[in-house]
């Protein structure tokens, strides 16, 4: 059903590509992130909650249609069907029927409960492409009143210590779900500009945010002591950081699971919050699938098809190049770490 090409993954028979790593004439998404959906395809194909995301991405002349949720495409006798993922707004799993075979590519998920998007929706299938950004046994998350929990703490803390609160994280889904997750009555909330552009794209289809205002805008010699301020983690660096003075640093992210990770990146305290599944989500998800042939891609393959496989599963790696958590990709696990 599916091959990889040098532009992605294909379909010879609807001819069109899921993901495409290259611009291309037909290019099915699965979601916004970059390394999902790349500029200047003839013309994108993606869920109807994507497409303000993905037009903020790609920008006002990209040709964009959309698909409500389970409504089948037809190209050239193949049916094509979006179905959530739980991952960011708009985020799909796509599945592809043609002859009685469906496979489904999964994109990138999570099964936690998150506002900001619409939960995973198990698909059943024969073949399912899975992601495995966080495939090892000692990725297991906490539940998210916990690490809600710390944050706020973490930010009153610094107050009381006359720091502002700098918490780095995804522009694109992560930042939004921070900020939907958060006490707003804590003090007032600030976003690097990439963040904030996203944040009314968001409020447009309807996800309730907090109050935030452009971080930049601020006058100089204002109090950013009682401040949060989100950004991505590019803005970890001393001339954006100077300007609010005394910091404490925060990294939402699957890797501050990981002992040293923090430590690497400079950053004063890391809260474990991943926009990916985790371990028994992942074995979780492919089970509700049904599918007796699975395809791993991106991050911890070789542990999940190995896994797999001794369950009497048809699993094998596929090579592609989408990245998962890209900005956090230094993380590593040694082989102590990694079935703690």
């Amino acid at each position: 059903m599916l091959r990889v090409t040098g532009n992605g993954l294909y379909c010879e028979a609807g001819d069109f590509y899921v993901d495409p790593w290259c611009p291309v004439d037909r290019a099915v998404i699965t979601h916004a992130h970059s390394d999902h959906a790349h500029w200047g395809c003839k013309a994108y194909l993606c869920s109807e909650e994507c497409r303000g995301v993905l037009r903020a991405r790609m920008g006002p002349d990209a040709v964009i249609q959309t698909a409500a949720w389970g409504a089948p495409v037809l190209f050239d006798g193949v049916h094509v069907s979006f179905h959530p993922a739980g991952h960011i707004l708009g985020s799909a799993q796509v599945r592809i029927e043609s002859d009685g075979e469906v496979w489904v590519v999964s994109g990138d998920y999570k099964l936690e409960h998150d506002r900001t998007c619409r939960p995973f929706e198990p698909v059943r299938c024969h073949t399912f492409i899975t992601e495995s950004t966080f495939g090892l046994p000692i990725y297991r998350w906490r539940p998210q009143p916990e690490i809600f929990s710390e944050l706020n703490a973490w930010w009153r803390g610094n107050q009381e210590n006359g720091k502002a609160s700098v918490l780095f994280a995804y522009a694109l889904g992560k930042a939004q779900r921070l900020l939907a997750g958060v006490d707003p009555s804590i003090g007032p909330i600030f976003c690097h500009g990439a963040v904030e552009k996203l944040n009314r794209v968001y409020r447009d289809a309807g996800i309730d945010l907090p109050q935030t205002a452009y971080a930049g805008a601020v006058e100089k010699g204002y109090d950013w002591s009682r401040a949060l301020i989100v950004a991505p983690p590019s803005g970890n660096a001393n001339p954006y950081l100077r300007r609010f003075g005394t910091v404490s640093t925060g990294f939402a992210s699957g890797w501050m699971r990981i002992r040293g990770t923090r430590r690497r990146r400079s950053i004063d305290h890391g809260f474990v919050l991943s926009d990916h599944a985790d371990w028994p989500g992942l074995l979780s998800a492919i089970e509700a699938t049904g599918a007796q042939c699975v395809m791993v891609t991106h991050g911890y393959r070789a542990p999940l098809v190995r896994w797999l496989c001794e369950r009497g599963l048809d699993a094998k790696a596929l090579e592609t190049r989408f990245e998962g958590e890209r900005d956090e990709s230094e993380a590593t696990v040694d082989s102590a770490e990694a079935f703690e």
